[in-house]
């Protein structure tokens, strides 16, 4: 059985996150969507709050779970028992960015593999940060993320 870690902040959860996961699961027999946590950055929902969305947007992919971490990526990759990243990337400063990533990990552990999904071009505008800055300002983020996102964003707009 082939597991890919799919890590990230996902906060919050877009459409062009759920169409990498959405991609990866038809390629992988099990999709582990992990969320990193870094005590360094501020985020706009907790863990597991961003758990709970995620399982709630993906609950009809069988094959897909979700989970949290702390540290790094390489350790929980492995601790779950396989050498896949999966990450997804909109344009070529993410790609060189996903690239440096990449070997990173792979100095951290040989054993890892990184498999660079490209977004769909109609995700390829989105970003977490894009739809907190659209909803701070009272904008209609529904189209850029999935429908119980967008109904947990409609809480925060003071927030963002």
């Amino acid at each position: 059985m082939k597991t890919a870690v799919y890590p990230g902040s996902f906060d919050p959860l877009t459409n062009g996150h759920l169409n990498i996961i959405t991609r990866a699961s038809a390629i992988f027999d099990h999709v582990i969507v992990a969320i990193g946590t870094n005590p360094s950055k501020k985020s706009l929902f907790s863990v597991s709050e961003r758990m709970d969305l995620i399982k709630e947007s993906t609950d009809h992919l069988t094959n897909v779970s979700v989970a949290s971490y702390s540290g790094l990526t390489a350790e929980f990759v492995k601790a779950q028992h396989t050498n896949i990243v999966v990450r997804g990337t909109r344009d070529s400063r993410d790609f060189v960015y996903e690239q440096e990533i990449a070997n990173l990990n792979g100095l951290l552990d040989e054993q890892i593999e990184t498999i660079l999904l490209f977004a769909n071009r109609d995700y390829e505008l989105i970003s977490s940060s894009m739809v907190k800055e659209i909803n701070s300002f009272g904008g209609d983020v529904h189209k850029f993320v999935p429908a119980p996102v967008a109904r947990a964003l409609q809480g925060r707009r003071d927030h963002a």
